[in-house]
C-alpha cells in the first residue's frame, strides 16, 4: 500500500491504521516494529493500543556503539547481538546483563543508551516460541 503523507506525522500514520481497519483489518497486530519515528507510535497507540512495540536493533546498536571507543565497538556488537538473537528470553537478558556488567564502569553513556527504553526493544521477545528463527 502506498499512501501519500508527511512519513513522520502522527496524522499521516492514524490515515495509514484507520486505512488498514476500513479495509478489514479487524485486530490490531500483535507486534509493530519500526524506528523511533514519534508520529506513528503517538498513532498506534490510538489506533492498536494493545499492539507491542519493537524498536530498530539497526539504529539502536548504532546509537550505543557511537559512544564508545573503536577499539571496543566490535565486542560491544558482539554482545549486543546476543541480546537480540538469543533464542529465548531469558538468554536475551542475560546478554542485556552482560553488556551492561562489561561496560557500565567506563562506558556509562552507551550502557544508559541501551536501557533506555529497553521494554520496547526487547517486545519482541515475548513472541520468540512462536518466530523461531525467522
Amino acid at each position: 500500500m502506498i499512501h501519500d503523507g508527511h512519513r513522520e506525522s502522527k496524522q499521516s500514520w492514524k490515515e495509514v491504521l484507520q486505512n488498514l481497519k476500513h479495509r478489514g483489518l479487524k485486530e490490531g497486530p500483535k507486534l509493530a516494529i519500526g524506528d523511533g519515528a514519534l508520529g506513528f507510535w503517538a498513532a498506534l497507540n490510538e489506533e492498536f493500543p494493545a499492539t507491542k512495540q519493537q524498536r530498530c536493533w539497526v539504529h539502536k546498536m548504532a546509537n550505543i556503539l557511537d559512544k564508545m571507543p573503536k577499539i571496543v565497538q566490535k565486542y560491544a556488537k558482539e554482545i549486543i547481538h546476543e541480546i537480540y538473537m538469543a533464542p529465548r528470553k531469558t538468554d536475551g537478558l542475560k546478554a542485556f546483563e552482560k553488556f551492561l556488567g562489561t561496560y557500565e564502569s567506563k562506558y556509562p553513556k552507551a550502557c544508559e543508551c541501551l536501557k533506555k527504553d529497553k521494554d520496547h526493544y526487547l517486545a519482541f521477545m515475548i513472541f520468540q516460541a512462536c518466530i523461531g528463527n525467522i
